[in-house]
């Protein structure tokens, strides 16, 4: 085996790899989560071409989730969800419970920037004070 096979055996670019067990829908799309640094493997953040190995810890931010994967098989091409489970131990923590996140105070979609007024409101409700 050349080493050039070994190392494709052994280690995958992170994009790849993410796209493969099915965390992000296209690859271009997981390339551009670690070109913004929503990626980090072993607490570093990554560009694209980053290899991963056997037992690193990948968290990735992605629409306001933080995922914890660990790297259990490395693989190239797109699986399926059964086969892609088998190929990462997830420690992402469970999501908020529906009650904590409908209790969430949000802004209407379109409202523009808040007011003084309102940013003051917010800050007040919050807890942050001048």
């Amino acid at each position: 085996m050349t080493p050039a096979e070994q190392r494709s055996v052994t280690q995958a670019r992170v994009d790849s790899w993410i796209w493969a067990v099915r965390l992000f829908k296209t690859r271009s799309a997981a390339a551009e989560a670690c070109r913004a640094g929503h990626v980090r493997v072993n607490g570093v953040t990554v560009k694209p071409a980053q290899q991963v190995r056997l037992g690193d810890e990948i968290r990735i931010r992605h629409a306001g989730i933080e995922r914890i994967v660990v790297v259990e098989r490395i693989i190239h091409k797109r699986v399926g969800p059964p086969v892609a489970a088998q190929c990462m131990i997830d420690r992402s923590p469970p999501p908020p419970p529906k009650e904590v996140l409908a209790s969430i105070p949000q802004r209407e979609r379109g409202a523009g920037r808040p007011t003084k007024r309102e940013r003051r409101e917010t800050d007040r409700l919050m807890g942050r004070s001048d």
